[in-house]
């Protein structure tokens, strides 16, 4: 009999294409050394000599070229934004820890000029743990433009921003801006805040650090758009919409205790609940930025209220539970 004849092989995929390079941008490398005395430096360089720091260097960044200043500061002119993230006493310490054995405190924290000294949008656990280990002065990235204080959640890389993080972070930098920029509306700071969902759910962790607002955020998700009001008057209802979201809160909780009192154990009860009485449940998330919601923020609350008076415990089955557990590990906050 003839060999069978092998069937071809099949060509490789190609390779999943991404977005085609950019034009060149930037500074050559000998383009970025710049001498700290010209003039678009020359006042931040003068303000780290009068707090009693030194520059070390000045050059211009490898993507936009703007000027940047590499300086050493007294450590007691550096402070964190006063919106930052809480500090998480582990995570100081062992960033210290780590400084300690290796003998080096190599990475540079990010600051603006303030009008006392410097601020750090994202080194608050590195200026703990400095201070921890006795250190005089911490090595400094100075950035003239100050609006870099407000971009926090792109530039922290310290510890991975949990949803109660990011929250916190925006509503404090929201209640900073709405005090410096009063007639600023907020969705013209759309760019800094990132999603409308931070600020509301940022109102309820301010009352209740314990709060879980994961299971919220996807009915937030899909209803909350960034307002056109200005920014105090945003902040207010915000605020209103947060304390009918824990009393809503407050009906599940109640909800959950009658669940384990019928023997469910499971830390997805809270998800299960919110996810049943969720008016957008079933509506597909849309994929523009700037759609219309299915409906407003304060029709879907009063919708959820009246969903979780209605809610009956017995109705949740094991398989609700196991379900939620398989496609929302995160639920259980």
């Amino acid at each position: 009999m003839p060999a069978k004849k092998k069937a071809p092989k099949k060509a490789p995929r190609a390779a999943a294409r991404g977005r085609k390079p950019a034009a060149a941008r930037g500074p050559e490398p000998r383009e970025s050394v710049i001498d700290p005395s010209e003039d678009d430096i020359s006042e931040l360089a003068g303000q780290v000599e009068r707090h009693g720091g030194a520059v070390v260097g000045a050059y211009r960044d490898p993507f936009a070229g703007q000027a940047l200043v590499l300086a050493s500061l007294p450590i007691k002119k550096v402070v964190a934004t006063p919106f930052q993230r809480d500090l998480s006493k582990t995570h100081a310490t062992r960033l210290a820890d780590a400084i300690g054995a290796a003998g080096l405190f190599l990475d540079p924290v990010i600051a603006v000029p303030s009008s006392d000294g410097f601020w750090s949008p994202n080194g608050r656990h590195r200026l703990e743990a400095a201070r921890r280990l006795g250190m005089r002065s911490v090595t400094a990235l100075l950035v003239p433009d100050e609006k870099i204080a407000y971009r926090i959640l792109a530039l922290n890389t310290e510890k991975a921003h949990n949803l109660r993080d990011r929250s916190l972070e925006v509503i404090r930098m929201a209640r900073q801006l709405a005090k410096e920029q009063p007639r600023s509306k907020e969705n013209e700071h759309a760019v800094t805040f990132e999603s409308p969902a931070f600020l509301t759910l940022g109102c309820a962790y301010e009352q209740r650090s314990r709060f879980a607002g994961s299971s919220y955020q996807p009915v937030l998700n899909k209803v909350d758009r960034f307002l056109e009001s200005t920014l105090p008057a945003a902040l207010r209802q915000r605020e209103q919409w947060a304390v009918r979201i824990m009393d809503i809160d407050d009906r599940v909780a109640a909800h959950v205790k009658t669940m384990q009192s019928m023997g469910m154990k499971s830390p997805y009860l809270r998800a299960v609940i919110v996810a049943r009485i969720n008016p957008v449940r079933f509506v597909p998330p849309s994929r523009k930025k700037d759609a219309a919601p299915p409906m407003s923020v304060a029709e879907a609350l009063t919708k959820m209220a009246a969903n979780v008076r209605k809610f009956d415990p017995k109705s949740i089955r094991p398989g609700d539970l196991a379900l939620v557990a398989a496609i929302a590990p995160s639920a259980a906050e």
